[in-house]
């Protein structure tokens, strides 16, 4: 049988509110698989402490932005908390190309644009264990005041009440059995998109025939 990571690369839209836990459990499946990449989005947002251009995001201004997207560079792009998003078409284009799975980590006004201009893309929403353990790590991040803290628990709810909209959904409850779950995703991806499975069809089929 053919090892299932060995075939065509796919494309995997991860989605969650501020404080799922995604970018942790995004870095760690990078950590944990070579044959996945993340794709570098741009945004109009100041970078943070720590953050740098064409490491973290692609760093441009409004109107950089905005011409970018007139072009129809962006395979999706939105406005989230006063700044602009967007995923760069050729970079993902080269990405693919050159074997990797790539993650996409955007919302899911992001999601949507993939889905009807990429159907074959799988869409994945990280889900806290509860909202109010959701509050509690936005707290712990100690980056935000209470206003934000509160306005992040509102676009949360916003947010999650489209999760049913995404093909997977996996509880961030406890990190490694999360990182397992979104690993094991990716991976199944690899197998739909081998042969393996309908050569698996076609044995089921002689089997029965021959029984």
């Amino acid at each position: 049988m053919n090892d299932p990571d060995s075939h065509a690369p796919g494309l995997f839209v991860v989605s969650a509110p501020s404080g799922g836990g995604k970018t942790s459990l995004v870095n760690a499946l990078l950590r944990r698989d070579e044959r996945v990449a993340l794709s570098i989005s741009h945004t109009t947002r100041a970078p943070r402490p720590g953050e740098h251009d064409g490491v973290h995001y692609h760093f441009v201004d409004e109107a950089r932005f905005a011409g970018l997207a007139e072009r129809g560079a962006f395979l999706e792009h939105a406005r989230v908390f006063g700044h602009r998003y967007g995923t760069g078409r050729e970079a993902v284009e080269r990405q693919l190309a050159a074997g990797h799975d790539v993650l996409l980590d955007i919302d899911w006004q992001g999601a949507r644009q993939v889905r009807s201009s990429f159907p074959a893309a799988r869409t994945i929403f990280i889900l806290p264990p509860s909202m109010a353990e959701l509050r509690r790590r936005l707290v712990n991040r100690r980056q935000d005041s209470d206003e934000v803290i509160d306005r992040r628990m509102r676009a949360a709810r916003a947010e999650i009440s489209h999760a049913g909209e995404f093909d997977f959904l996996v509880v961030n409850d406890a990190f490694e059995a999360a990182l397992a779950d979104l690993h094991s995703i990716v991976r199944r991806g690899r197998l739909e998109r081998s042969g393996d499975m309908q050569k698996n069809r076609e044995i089921l089929a002689e089997l029965l025939e021959t029984g």
